[in-house]
């Protein structure tokens, strides 16, 4: 079994920047795929970034570098750097486990309970 504990959301002002740390219990985690989603208003919860347990990385074209997605395997846990963040960046993000982490949420295994994320212009 795995929980995952997201924390690091808040307001931010359009160009700023956030970090997003998600704690995890269960050893069984280090041999996931772990990711973030996020999920706006009246839209669907949709696909961020990914990173492997070789540390294999992936980003939804929205975010492709201005988001940083990295795990520190002694500690646990997964982090996601937003930079450049612009107001319709503002959603729920999601902490999400796998082996398989789909578009739409497909594959995950344990969802975190989520964190908000409001980008003020």
């Amino acid at each position: 079994q795995v929980q995952l504990v997201e924390s690091g959301g808040g307001l931010v002002q359009a160009g700023g920047s956030l970090r997003l740390s998600c704690a995890a219990s269960g050893r069984i985690f280090s041999s996931y795929t772990a990711g973030w989603y996020r999920q706006a208003p009246g839209k669907q919860r949709e696909f961020v970034a990914r990173i492997t347990r070789d540390m294999n990385t992936k980003y939804a074209d929205s975010v492709k570098g201005r988001f940083a997605i990295s795990r520190d395997s002694a500690r646990n846990t997964v982090y996601l750097q937003m930079s450049s963040l612009k107001p319709q960046a503002t959603a729920v993000y999601y902490c999400a486990a796998g082996f398989l982490l789909g578009t739409y949420g497909t594959g995950v295994q344990y969802w975190g309970q989520g964190t908000q994320v409001t980008v003020a212009s």
